[in-house]
């Protein structure tokens, strides 16, 4: 009998839409509750009670409140909840605190993009004196602040695949506005082939379609680079 209360209040058995787990990489950290938060920290609950249902009452006995039940020790946690042992109130403990230390963090400023060399200011040390061609991309917001400095591929000495699906994944999962292109040319040898051109019409015109803009494509080399904006090639 106890066994089947179990398999019954097991988040397990939910729909998997319903498992906080699940629900948080499939809609976003944003569409879970308090509870849900609080029971993917918990792990799991007890004899006839669900990791949700166990958060659900430890923050009922707390008035729904993160910042009261931020005042709650490591052994209060332990004494009052079944269900809750050392390690998972540390767990709770620590989860709290990091909350509490955010809101006292000012957030970094993001750098902005506003010239090829800033561009090349932030791509440089990334792709200096590498043996082989790399494919990166800077995706930036509305404001050119940088929002992501993205790995595409890895070539040989003379050459990179740039796979265009991949760029635009990243681009869309960051929500980008616009986004600065950049590969590395080992040789030093700065001219773009043809093959650097196509490529760059291409996720131009792919762009568009996701209202985005692409702003440059650097060539890097020897302390030195290529840009198609500066060059009107764009």
């Amino acid at each position: 009998m106890t066994e089947d209360i179990n398999k019954l209040n097991s988040i397990k058995s939910w729909s998997e839409d319903d498992r906080p787990r699940e629900k948080l990489m499939s809609k976003g950290r944003q569409q879970l509750s308090d509870s849900e938060l609080l029971a993917i920290i918990i792990g799991s609950g007890s004899i006839g009670e669900s990791a949700v249902d166990l958060s659900k009452r430890i923050l009922k006995d707390h008035h729904n409140n993160l910042n009261e039940l931020g005042k709650i020790s490591i052994k209060d946690l332990i004494k009052k909840y079944k269900g809750i042992g050392e390690a998972k109130a540390i767990n709770i403990i620590a989860a709290l605190e990091l909350g509490r230390r955010r809101q006292s963090t000012e957030a970094l400023e993001k750098a902005s993009v506003n010239s090829s060399r800033e561009a090349f200011n932030i791509l440089y040390p990334i792709v200096a004196d590498l043996p082989h061609e790399e494919f990166w991309v800077i995706f930036c917001n509305r404001a050119n602040k940088v929002i992501g400095t993205q790995f595409i591929g890895r070539g040989g000495l003379s050459s990179v695949v740039a796979d265009t699906k991949i760029i635009f994944r990243h681009a869309v999962e960051q929500m980008a506005s616009s986004m600065i292109l950049c590969h590395n040319h080992p040789s030093g040898n700065l001219k773009p082939s043809q093959e650097d051109i196509r490529l760059t019409k291409k996720v131009k015109e792919a762009a568009i379609l996701f209202d985005m803009v692409v702003s440059d494509h650097l060539i890097i080399g020897d302390n030195a680079y290529y840009s198609f904006a500066d060059e009107g090639i764009l």
